[in-house]
């Protein structure tokens, strides 16, 4: 019941069993409110859950007294970090209407989520309803459609900003060596340009990755072993995470991984994820741990539609993904670390360069339980 005549129905007869001050101690509902068989949340703008019907008890798999009192986003994405805000949280405050398509790990699934601001007589918000419909297949499906032509959007646009400043940053640079090369040796002058010379090939650097992003650099594929790729990947690595007491485990299939690919493209994806696991877990381990591991499987895989793939899990029991920013997780400069702790680049180049190979990249994760980077890439014939 997501429509305004559905909404209004439903305000009407909350007014006989819930007010705000006694949403604690009711505990229940009405019968109309319990027989919505899709989850409904009722919740403060500041996000603190007052109601929920049993439908929502039961996908969450907890008792009214587990849920009410608690934070939306502890409840529906298991939980957030300390230093990003829950965009649900913070669109709440606003007190506007909203319908989106996201994962629930909370609720265990994905929903389309009707959020449904109530309005007292006096016109003020006290209340929001939250109504969580299941996605069918074929909604997840026409989902996944609609946010490869926005990361396609956002490719075209990188790759323009990056054509349109890469030339004037190139004469910046030659313009700086130049003058750097007929100023004195340890001079102030000598100082200041070498500084704009090294800025200015960090630019250069920051563009190089928006092309690459946007998939304009060169595929030179040749036949590869995935599991060569990932092998040669940790090894440069290992020595890092032996030291960080992180343990690798990885399950490759007996049968070929074979795909048409660039090594060095395809190192670069792999480098990135398990660089961003390690850190996770360190992060969630900061000393040693049984649970500080890290596995890493690969196999040829056959899709419903028939389609010959094979497919890489990267999985790390780190930190996590707060679910509410997983949709925006590979756009560039947008990074889950800490200030001053990445660039928000990276996720974003090996978007671009499994797209380039015709492949896929998906992510799953829960707050303090796991992260699971998921690449699929089209098989090649032995």
């Amino acid at each position: 019941m997501t429509d305004k005549t559905g909404l209004n129905t439903l305000e009407m007869n909350m007014k006989e069993y819930r007010e705000l001050g006694n949403a604690y101690s009711t505990g229940g509902g009405n019968e109309l409110f319990q027989a919505i068989q899709d989850p409904v949340l009722v919740v403060t703008p500041e996000g603190m859950i007052i109601d929920a019907n049993n439908a929502a008890l039961a996908a969450a798999n907890k008792t009214q007294a587990e849920i009410i009192g608690k934070g939306i986003c502890k409840i529906i994405h298991g939980g957030s970090s300390p230093h990003i805000q829950c965009p649900l949280e913070e669109f709440l405050l606003t007190c506007s209407p909203r319908v989106e398509e996201t994962t629930l790990p909370g609720l265990a699934g994905e929903y389309l989520l009707t959020i449904s601001p109530v309005k007292d007589k006096d016109g003020s918000i006290r209340k929001i309803l939250l109504v969580a419909r299941e996605l069918t297949s074929y909604e997840m499906t026409k989902a996944d459609a609609i946010r490869t032509a926005q990361m396609a959007a956002i490719g075209e646009l990188a790759a323009g900003v990056a054509h349109e400043v890469n030339n004037p940053i190139t004469g910046i640079i030659n313009f700086a060596q130049l003058l750097l090369d007929d100023s004195e040796k340890d001079s102030l002058q000598a100082e200041l340009l070498e500084k704009i010379v090294n800025e200015g090939e960090r630019i250069a650097l920051i563009i190089k990755n928006l092309l690459s992003f946007a998939r304009e650099s060169e595929n030179n594929n040749e036949p590869l072993e995935l599991t060569q790729v990932i092998e040669d990947s940790l090894s440069l690595v290992k020595h890092q995470f032996k030291k960080d007491g992180i343990k690798i485990k990885t399950n490759y299939s007996e049968e070929p991984c074979r795909i048409s690919g660039n090594f060095t493209q395809l190192q670069q994806v792999i480098l990135n994820l398990i660089s961003n696991a390690r850190f996770a877990l360190n992060e969630r381990y900061p000393t040693t741990s049984p649970d500080k591991k890290l596995t890493i499987s690969c196999s040829p895989i056959i899709k419903e539609d028939g389609e010959h793939v094979t497919q890489i899990i990267i999985k790390d029991s780190g930190t996590g993904i707060p679910q509410g920013i997983l949709s925006r997780l590979f756009d560039p400069f947008f990074t889950t670390k800490p200030s001053g702790k990445g660039t928000g680049l990276g996720l974003s180049i090996s978007y671009g360069i499994i797209q380039n190979h015709g492949g896929t990249i998906k992510v799953n994760s829960i707050m303090n339980k796991f992260t699971k980077m998921i690449i699929e890439l089209p098989s090649s014939g032995s």
